[in-house]
């Protein structure tokens, strides 16, 4: 059984470019092309498996990096001493440095926001809460959808890539799969994501857990997190957002 995601949040080339460099640690004025376009385009063969309705925006992006690529890989011509040899990554990193401006400010907003619900704090009536209250200085992170799919790359690193296409068997369907999540996060506060692709006992389940924990996100039903950057991601249940569960997994686009 095949199941198409289709995506609420958006994360677009531009962050998995930035988040390539920081992973990287590379300085974005001076970016590695051949290294990150060959990171962006293993990017790109995920999501392309998983069919999430993002991809041709990643296409053209990949189209832009390979460009890129060749013209650094062609011998420059001669220029005069008084002219300047135009580095063809420039108009990309000017990109990256514009985006990243709105995203930091974006980000900025929406911490003040976040500050300003806390004004006027209602007593707590959940073990979560209790916990957030109890250890102020503890800092999470919020889990990007590249760091899902690097946990997931990693998953899958030893699997035959011929098996990436096999179809989906019924017994591990992402509608199952959902209910099973749902239902440990009853038994458990949180689930390392590590865990979960662990107790897959193969690259059917592991697949099928994937997209069953993008597809609680979308519907706001978990949070993805981490306690640093880059670091182990953790599932929890979005507060916000639990009504009574009856058993049957949420309804979900298929």
């Amino acid at each position: 059984m095949t199941h198409k995601i289709k995506l609420d949040f958006f994360e677009g080339p531009l962050d998995l470019l930035l988040y390539l460099i920081k992973k990287n640690e590379v300085n974005i004025c001076d970016i590695p092309i051949s290294e990150i376009t060959e990171q962006y385009l293993q990017y790109i063969e995920l999501i392309k498996m998983l069919d999430l309705d993002i991809v041709g925006d990643f296409l053209v992006m990949a189209a832009t990096l390979m460009q890129i690529k060749s013209k650094m890989l062609l011998p420059q011509p001669e220029v005069a001493p008084e002219e300047e040899i135009v580095d063809p990554r420039a108009d990309l990193v000017n990109r990256l440095l514009e985006y990243e401006k709105y995203k930091e400010a974006a980000e900025e907003l929406r911490q003040r926001e976040l500050a300003r619900k806390n004004v006027f704090i209602r007593p707590p009536d959940t073990e979560t809460e209790e916990r957030f209250l109890r250890e102020p200085g503890e800092v999470f992170f919020e889990a990007s959808l590249f760091d899902l799919i690097s946990a997931f790359s990693k998953a899958l690193k030893d699997i035959p890539r011929e098996t990436f296409y096999e179809v989906m068997k019924d017994e591990f369907t992402v509608e199952q799969k959902i209910h099973d999540i749902l239902h440990l996060l009853l038994l458990k506060q949180e689930i390392s994501i590590q865990e979960l692709f662990d107790k897959s006992k193969s690259k059917l389940e592991v697949v099928a857990n994937f997209l069953a924990i993008l597809e609680l996100i979308r519907l706001k039903e978990i949070n993805v997190i981490q306690r640093q950057l880059f670091g182990e991601i953790t599932i929890m249940r979005n507060k916000e957002n639990i009504k009574p569960y009856g058993g049957k997994a949420p309804k979900t686009d298929s």
